[in-house]
């Protein structure tokens, strides 16, 4: 599957194509995407684990419902920023669905990196 390339820019939406001359970095992402990338950075989880840590590292200020988390991951899978497989536990193990685990890419961890570089480069910007 090809990728269409971006450079992160938050000022003009999110992102703007790469030209044939500049070096890759990141892919566009909404709020819920850097959250869901936030919560998956060196980690490995299912759905609501994803859910359960924005909502505890919060303190319960950010949500995520569980309406918007499978349609955004699955929206992460498909700009190549995290990749899924399914779980190997034995039904007796536990009730319910199968579980579905999520992590980071290569260019997952890229683009989480290009965000957090954005952001930290706001916090020491002084005027000049």
């Amino acid at each position: 599957m090809a990728t269409k390339l971006f450079n992160y820019y938050p000022d003009s939406g999110g992102a703007i194509p790469l030209k044939n001359n500049e070096q890759k970095n990141s892919t566009s992402t909404t709020p819920n995407e850097e959250l869901i990338l936030l919560a998956l950075q060196d980690k490995e989880l299912y759905g609501l684990q994803i859910v359960q840590s924005i909502k505890d590292a919060s303190g319960g200020r950010k949500k995520l419902r569980i309406g918007s988390l499978y349609p955004t991951l699955h929206s992460l899978e498909e700009k190549g920023l995290v990749q899924s497989q399914w779980g190997d536990e034995c039904p007796q193990e536990r009730k319910g669905a199968r579980r579905r685990y999520y992590s980071l890419t290569q260019s997952g961890e890229a683009t989480l990196a290009d965000i957090q570089g954005f952001r930290e480069n706001l916090l020491n910007w002084q005027p000049v």
